[in-house]
């Protein structure tokens, strides 16, 4: 005897025609977004006066999204940091690598980085690295360690920048490539910390200018 077949039910139809079968609710939120935006609240407020209350508001997400996309508050924390390393060396990739006088290099470099030192819909934020990072780095080694890289691949950029320079003719030979990098580097940090206590740009601009003169000045051929 011929046993009939069942038809199929509807819990089985999609995978009949090869339909993926949908569990849970799709996620309403984008990732990449909502790391920006936890981004934008870490170098507002800091790690310690960031809730995760403030994370869910200023995401859109739960806490349960917030754990199950990013980890905890640390993670989501470092995982900001990182973004915000990765999309600085992009806005000043090209004006490094490319070919152009010293003073023009270190002109376009201290406007980019005052650009990202002054933005902010609430006033400027400063840098991420000197204004909440290197707080959070005294007591942890992770977050420690990514300090002192930054600060190390700073440092490199600008002795090839000087190094390069030097080749040309620009700089005298008693020149120090890594010194004049220190120098550079300096003077970034206390634009920083000087945009995140909003002193106007034309004030950090009249740093900027003596510190080029200093580095690129004396002995410089235009």
């Amino acid at each position: 005897m011929v046993q009939k077949s069942k038809p199929p039910t509807a819990a089985n139809e999609p995978e009949r025609r090869g339909e993926p079968k949908r569990r849970g609710r799709p996620r309403a939120y984008e990732p990449d977004v909502a790391l920006g935006k936890a981004l934008n609240l870490f170098r507002r407020q800091g790690f310690a006066a960031t809730s995760l209350d403030d994370l869910s508001e200023a995401t859109g997400m739960n806490r349960p999204s917030l754990y199950g996309a990013f980890g905890d508050k640390r993670e989501l924390y470092i995982k900001s940091y990182q973004r915000y390393r990765e999309d600085a060396r992009a806005s000043m990739a090209a004006i490094f690598r490319e070919e152009m006088p010293l003073r023009q290099r270190l002109e376009r470099i201290f406007a980019s980085a005052l650009n990202i030192y002054l933005s902010g819909e609430t006033g400027p934020r400063g840098c991420f690295t000197v204004v909440t990072a290197a707080s959070e780095a005294v007591g942890d080694p992770d977050i420690r360690a990514m300090v002192l890289d930054g600060l190390a691949e700073l440092d490199k950029a600008f002795a090839n920048c000087f190094r390069r320079a030097k080749e040309k003719g620009e700089l005298p030979e008693s020149a120090d490539p890594a010194v004049l990098a220190q120098l550079a580097s300096a003077t970034v940090h206390s634009i920083a910390i000087r945009s995140r206590a909003r002193v106007s740009r034309k004030d950090l601009e009249a740093i900027v200018k003596g510190a080029i003169d200093v580095m690129a000045g004396a002995g410089a051929k235009s």
